[in-house]
């Protein structure tokens, strides 16, 4: 029972190019943060700015003005930032998607190969061969034992018994067109009577 069981973890192999996506991910998450408190402050030393002019108070409205010039430059650096960070991902990714597929090339050549060495042209024509032959060999196996006949002889066959038809058509005599007519047998004494009358009267039409 403890081999059914006893199956080993498959450890999860992190490679490098594993850490420096993990790394880069975490860098751009902090950038997106940095940013969107750059953009608050901005937006907050903007109304600060008005509520100071409104107090004439020019000075520090003009000193946060400059304050959120130099913030907005730095917001456009982090958006440079963030896109090469972004691309730096990609890249990664993509290039380890093109390993697994190289990777999978490789493998299925060498696989090929074998298979190639293992059946090279000459013994697949020989076996291709060898089974031709099984084949044939089996067929007048099969023509022993079943007596099957082959197309000529079905052919000869055909042949005979149409000369035999021929033969017998002209063999058999043609019924003659005259029938002879037998006298019908006397069943009565009346026609016994007949039968001697015309006898007698046979001599007399001869004489005349």
């Amino acid at each position: 029972m403890g081999i059914f069981f006893a199956k080993k973890k498959q450890s999860s192999r992190i490679t490098d190019q594993d850490k420096a996506i993990l790394q880069l991910k975490q860098t751009r998450d902090k950038l997106k943060q940095y940013q969107k408190r750059i953009e608050q402050s901005i937006e907050k030393d903007k109304e600060i700015a008005k509520k100071l002019l409104k107090n004439n108070q020019k000075d520090r409205a003009l000193l946060l003005l400059r304050k959120k010039k130099f913030q907005e430059q730095v917001l456009i650096k982090a958006d440079g930032q963030l896109e090469n960070v972004e691309r730096m991902v990609h890249d990664i990714e993509f290039a380890q998607v093109e390993v697994k597929v190289i990777d999978g090339l490789k493998f299925g050549n060498d696989a090929l190969k074998k298979l190639h060495a293992i059946l090279s042209i000459d013994e697949i024509e020989k076996i291709m061969d060898e089974t031709k032959e099984g084949i044939e060999k089996q067929q007048e196996i099969n023509i022993i034992l079943t007596g099957a006949l082959s197309d000529e002889d079905e052919e000869n066959i055909e042949a005979e018994l149409d000369d035999l038809m021929t033969k017998d058509t002209k063999e058999v005599a043609p019924e003659s067109d005259d029938e002879i007519l037998l006298p019908d047998v006397p069943t009565d004494k009346n026609s016994n009577k007949e039968v001697s009358s015309n006898k007698l009267q046979e001599p007399v039409a001869l004489e005349s």
